[in-house]
């Protein structure tokens, strides 16, 4: 039983052992302050999501737990994402990611959006989203910026031409966006805050659009 609950944490643990600091060396990563985020609308959430979060706000606050906030927040957001871009991405939730366990890239990813109508295996990544930890969203950030390195590696083996990473940290009412391109860790420091959630519906939706093959931007 011991054994098996070693085995079961260190498949778990990886991504969230990575610190920031180690992520930029041993990748060797530049990190920079500055705005990436494309430009976007705001788009006004469904009756069901403003539902969902007008009552699970008070409660996720209160239970002031990783899973309140996921279930409760976080993961009615992303769903509603899913349904804007209907036919266009995948939601994966908790998912194995192991691309490299020499280096930490391996566990579980609390969420990954993938450029891909099928909800079965994971085949174009684009954008992870990380639950912080005890409510810090700086304490996150090593562990976010790995499993962009993680996605990018994948595309690369795959060959999806997939250029541009995003990842975002979040306690469910609070986000906060990166961007990975090539070397480049691109850092908004600026804090998203829900509600109101349209802002940040805008923004999960462009990131999503911007990466785009153009078969699929031309239909828009």
């Amino acid at each position: 039983m011991a054994t098996h609950l070693t085995h079961l944490m260190q498949k778990i643990l990886p991504y969230s052992k990575i610190t920031l600091q180690q992520a930029l060396t041993t990748f060797h990563l530049t990190l920079v302050d500055q705005k990436f985020l494309p430009q976007t609308q705001p788009i006004e959430p469904s009756l069901y999501l403003q539902l969902a979060l007008e009552r699970g706000l008070p409660l996720a606050l209160a239970n002031d737990t990783e899973k309140a906030r996921s279930e409760l927040l976080i993961s009615p957001i992303l769903v509603e994402v899913k349904e804007i871009l209907s036919g266009k991405i995948a939601l994966f939730s908790g998912r194995d990611f192991d691309i490299d366990a020499t280096q930490d890239l391996n566990g579980y990813c609390d969420f990954i959006i993938s450029l891909q109508p099928e909800q079965v295996l994971i085949s174009a990544p684009v954008a992870v989203i990380i639950e912080a930890k005890r409510d810090s969203l700086n304490a996150a950030m090593g562990q976010c910026v790995g499993a962009m390195i993680a996605a990018q590696r994948f595309n690369e083996v795959q060959q999806k031409p997939i250029t541009t990473i995003y990842g975002a940290i979040t306690t469910g009412d609070r986000w906060r966006f990166l961007q990975l391109q090539e070397s480049l860790v691109s850092l908004d420091l600026e804090e998203y805050r829900i509600p109101p959630a349209d802002h940040l519906l805008g923004i999960l939706v462009a990131i999503a659009q911007s990466q785009y093959p153009r078969s699929l931007q031309s239909n828009d």
